[in-house]
């Protein structure tokens, strides 16, 4: 199992539907969704990256009811798993929180759904020993210049037939699935 993967939920830069770069809201249940995932699957810190401080203030709330004693008693499972949670406002601030943590440079690999010429297998992934940003994109997925940023794109997730628009939420529990199981 790694013990050096990191995950950031991407608000900006982002495409909306109109492949226009936005910045999209936080919601409740992308948060609370991915960070039980990242703790089920043994992520150091699930970053959320906006640089819009109302949705700071937010997510701070949203945390701060879950850091209390009686969400721990409510929900011990869920208050633990929040716990995970670090915002940043850029994915530059949330690699370099990781440097902090791990005295060394992550590697950045996005995610995409779509198809793209150099993308790179789970299998590959094993391979990699440095820490690891793995980024996901909220809206309609990651900019050209968050990938360029990267140093590897994941392949995307294939299920049966042509239709592939999973939420976030349901992308990053697959992904981290395959991700940390068995070779």
């Amino acid at each position: 199992m790694r013990n050096n993967l990191y995950v950031g939920l991407v608000h900006f830069p982002v495409y909306n539907k109109f492949n226009e770069v936005v910045t999209t809201s936080i919601t409740n249940l992308d948060i609370h969704d991915i960070s039980r995932s990242c703790r089920t699957f043994g992520v150091r810190r699930f970053f959320v990256i906006n640089p819009l401080e109302t949705q700071k203030k937010l997510l701070e709330r949203i945390l701060e009811f879950w850091d209390s004693k009686i969400a721990k008693l409510y929900n011990p499972y869920r208050a633990d798993a929040l716990s995970l949670i670090e915002y940043t406002d850029t994915i530059e601030s949330a690699v370099e929180s990781i440097k902090k943590q791990e005295e060394d440079s992550p590697i950045i690999i996005t995610t995409t759904a779509a198809k793209l010429k150099t993308q790179i297998s789970y299998k590959e992934c094993y391979k990699i020993y440095n820490p690891i940003l793995l980024l996901f994109g909220t809206g309609n997925g990651l900019t050209s210049r968050v990938h360029k940023l990267a140093n590897y794109i994941l392949k995307p997730i294939k299920g049966v037939g042509n239709y592939n628009h999973l939420s976030v939420r349901s992308a990053a529990a697959i992904v981290l699935d395959r991700l940390t199981s068995e070779k």
